[in-house]
């Protein structure tokens, strides 16, 4: 008999566990590409099927998936009850919608083999109402979600029926109770019969797992899986992890250079901050070297529909850049990924080995960098002590400085000039709250390296800057350029609706007049203009007496640091006003000359 090459699997076969498992499931297994176990699957599976509680610690890209949905099937299978429209056999909770979704997907081939058996998916970035009016209509056996958007599900509807759940799921326990879901998880808990079974699993086995543990298992078998990996290393076997000491200002030439060294790979880049990857995934298709390359953005501010496009997009592709936070370093199995850059180092160092576990899943390579300044190379010692060697990266001598290049992309579009500022800022938040501050020391972060590295034409006035006395060595402004007089310039429709599929183009042609850059900066203007005469319009004020003046002086001074604050934040907010005007007009709510008098654009349409 032919033996498993791959080391990450073990030699047991699907085939080959006890109980046997269905026909049916064994065929969507082969449908599927899988026949042999990994350590995880092969343990946990047989254990569950003849109704053990398992509480099992996985490592990242271990096939635990598989582990508890293969299971669940079979039980509901054996299940001798006939399913009622609104009677739950089964519940999946997951600490995030993005893994939600993701175990709703790999599940639906195994679901389907089960004809009497309907599956909903409940997480957020949907309506509530559509969800109970969806269950109301076409019921649901088995739900799969997050524990806030099934706490709520369960409190409106007295229609469903939780008396004959088979088998309840808990994935990355761990994440669930370190994201305060305690209440929502006791309550679930609360509502399910005790006769029942249960699976844990989880990356780590913390006290808080430990009592949760207690709390929904009855005598639970206790299962350690690390996919065949090294004693010495939490990684796996064929993951290389490697570290490049950079300063701030040339950090982005290096991620250029290293982009355009491997075009033909998938790349997976994690940032500190929302905002951060907003601005690169503006800037980064501006430079001209880039232009071919696919760059995806994607962040846990995304609206839901824009999120599962983003990431369907960077699945499909068999090359390409996702840009993202840490929203995608845990639970998501995208296939195919050849390599994990840490532009930013992550706040909570647990989390290093989730990120470069998307890569080098169940034995296959993969590589690995983190970008680290020179006074943050202690962090390779610490990650050393905590079981994740990582050898120096040779730095790149021939990398093109593409600071100017970014900086003149700032000049001409105000888009990229004002997600610059934001993704810098909120970058400085970041690195204050960083769990490892005596590896990463906030105050001794050097302002003016890490301004020229966004590509900043000035610095912005920050309190953190001005009273910490922050390094600003390094900088050089822009002269002769004053930022309130740059231009918008890129259309907001490429910013909205860069996943619409096939119809984009047309999509993007109907609404380019109603919000082109030159939309948004006619708009500013107006606004700018009905400031200034608001202000011409006020009273003068009597001069104020030598007592009152020192604190007169302050209060100007405080109220032209936030100028350009108030600015953005009021820019923010009629961009927002615009866009749900848009979806009114979207509707028919209103009328297209309506619309154009709302937003001040009749002279573009």
């Amino acid at each position: 008999m032919e033996s498993n090459p791959n080391k990450a699997l073990t030699e047991t076969r699907f085939s080959d566990l006890k109980p046997p498992l269905s026909e049916r499931v064994l065929e969507a297994l082969a449908e599927a590409g899988f026949e042999f176990c990994t350590p995880v699957q092969a343990a946990t599976i047989p254990l569950l099927c003849s109704y053990k509680d398992v509480a099992v610690d996985a490592a990242t890209g271990s096939g635990k998936t598989l582990a508890f949905v293969v299971p669940l099937v079979e039980i509901l299978r054996r299940a001798s009850s006939a399913r009622k429209p609104h009677q739950i056999m089964g519940m999946i909770i997951s600490p995030t919608r993005e893994l939600s979704s993701q175990i709703y997907h790999v599940a639906q081939p195994f679901i389907s083999t089960l004809p009497d058996v309907k599956s909903m998916l409940l997480v957020g970035g949907v309506v509530v109402k559509a969800d109970v009016k969806k269950i109301e209509e076409e019921g649901a056996n088995l739900l799969i979600g997050t524990p806030g958007r099934l706490y709520d599900i369960m409190e409106r509807m007295d229609v469903l029926d939780f008396r004959n759940l088979e088998i309840l799921v808990l994935d990355e326990a761990d994440r669930l109770l370190d994201m305060g879901f305690q209440k929502q998880i006791s309550y679930v808990i609360s509502r399910l019969p005790k006769l029942r079974r249960t699976g844990l699993f989880s990356a780590t086995q913390t006290e808080a797992v430990e009592e949760l543990s207690k709390a929904g298992l009855r005598n639970p078998v206790r299962i350690e899986a690390s996919s065949q990996q090294l004693a010495s290393s939490k990684t796996p076997l064929g993951l290389h992890l490697e570290y490049l000491e950079c300063e701030s200002d040339k950090k982005p030439s290096q991620l250029v250079d290293l982009l355009i060294k491997n075009k033909s790979k998938k790349i997976i880049i994690y940032f500190m901050a929302c905002a951060c990857v907003d601005y690169w995934g503006v800037v980064l298709p501006h430079l001209a070297v880039l232009k071919s390359l696919s760059l995806i953005p994607l962040h846990g501010k995304m609206k839901q529909t824009a999120w599962e496009k983003a990431l369907a997009s960077f699945t499909s592709l068999s090359s390409g850049i996702l840009l993202c936070t840490d929203v995608a370093a845990r639970g998501l199995d995208i296939p195919g990924v050849d390599c994990i850059v840490q532009y930013d180092p992550p706040q909570d160092p647990n989390v290093f080995v989730h990120r470069v576990g998307r890569t080098a899943r169940l034995g296959r390579q993969g590589s690995s960098i983190v970008f680290l300044s020179p006074k943050e190379e202690a962090y390779v010692e610490f990650l050393r002590i905590s079981r994740v060697p990582l050898q120096e990266r040779k730095w790149s001598d021939d990398a093109s400085d593409v600071v100017p290049e970014i900086r003149s992309a700032a000049k001409k579009d105000r888009d990229v000039m004002e997600k610059g500022l934001r993704a810098f800022v909120s970058y400085i938040h970041a690195y204050k709250e960083h769990h490892c501050s005596y590896i990463f020391r906030w105050k001794e972060l050097e302002v003016g390296k890490l301004a020229m590295g966004y590509g900043l034409l000035q610095l912005p006035s920050m309190s953190e800057v001005k009273i910490h006395s922050l390094s600003t060595k390094g900088f050089v402004p822009v002269k002769d350029i004053k930022l309130e007089d740059i231009k918008y310039k890129q259309t907001i429709v490429q910013n909205l609706f860069c996943f619409q599929g096939k119809h984009a183009a047309q999509l993007a042609e109907f609404l380019l007049p109603l919000f082109s850059g030159k939309s948004r900066e006619k708009q500013r203007k107006k606004n700018l203009q009905a400031k200034k005469e608001a202000q011409q319009q006020e009273p003068k004020r009597q001069k104020p007496n030598k007592a009152s003046d020192a604190a007169t002086t302050v209060m100007r001074k405080k109220t032209a640091k936030q100028r350009r604050a108030t600015q953005a934040i009021e820019d923010e907010d009629e961009l927002a006003r615009d866009y749900r005007l848009l979806k009114k007009l979207k509707k028919g709510s209103i009328e297209e000359s309506e619309f154009a008098k709302m937003t001040g654009t009749e002279e573009l349409l």
